[in-house]
């Protein structure tokens, strides 16, 4: 039988050196809390959102085991700007299952991105990208995911192991129902050191240095037969210059 074994947690304190030193770094849900200067119940209000999300008509292994939405913002300093509605794109170095397409998933909720909480997470997330990378106006891709067990399995990361293409990845567990699995693993893109856990708290936050780290996660399936299972997250990337694509 397979263990499941807990983050490595730092404090909010600690996340830019744990960052620097081992390209990432995870937050427990009361240390997001603090890192946002927000409560909880604040985060736990945009959960209703992963309710209702549309499918995702892109997948070329031919499953329909995820939805999502996606939403595009800019941030330079404190000042941050959704962006028109645009296509999410990616080179095939990066993904190889799903690179070289343009893909046009639903637009975020007008309510989800208005939140005073989630403007200050994409705050935050650029501050901690320009501690990384240096000041600098930062190009935010948000991704609200589900994936679902309907079908028996469900692949997070279908690409398998991955790097994104961007300077700072965050992923955040807003909740999982009914699954096993969904172990997250994190590898050094050049060495052979790696590190397995399993986010089971909501509202736990990883954060990955894309130039050194490579991630994914592991199928979900359900736990108890005939019942529904699910895994939802929050996927943001801040990248430097420009979107992927423009």
């Amino acid at each position: 039988m397979s263990r499941d074994f807990s983050p490595p947690a730092t404090t909010p304190e600690h996340l830019g050196i744990a960052l620097a030193e081992d390209g990432y770094a995870v937050l427990a849900p009361q240390g997001l809390a603090e890192w946002l200067g927000a409560p909880l119940a604040e985060l736990e209000a945009l959960r209703p959102d992963w309710n209702q999300l549309p499918p995702d008509e892109y997948l070329k292994d031919g499953g329909r085991y995820r939805t999502r939405r996606h939403a595009c913002f800019i941030a330079d300093g404190h000042a941050l700007r959704q962006v028109p509605h645009r296509a999410h794109w990616q080179p095939v170095e990066y993904n190889a299952l799903h690179g070289g397409m343009q893909r046009w998933f639903a637009p975020m909720l007008g309510e989800t991105v208005a939140h005073p909480v989630w403007q200050q997470l994409m705050r935050k997330l650029a501050d901690a990208a320009s501690a990384l990378r240096g000041p600098q106006p930062w190009y935010i891709e948000a991704h609200q995911f589900r994936i679902d067990t309907a079908g028996g399995i469900g692949r997070p990361t279908p690409e398998g192991a991955h790097r994104d293409g961007v300077d700072l990845v965050a992923v955040a567990l807003v909740g999982r129902h009914n699954v096993k699995g969904g172990e997250t693993r994190v590898f050094e893109a050049e060495g052979r050191r790696g590190e397995r856990f399993t986010m089971t708290e909501p509202w736990t936050l990883l954060l990955l240095d894309d130039a050194r780290v490579i991630h994914e996660s592991t199928p979900i399936q359900p736990l108890a037969e005939g019942e529904a299972g699910w895994r939802d997250t929050l996927v943001v990337t801040c990248r430097a210059g420009a979107f992927q694509g423009d």
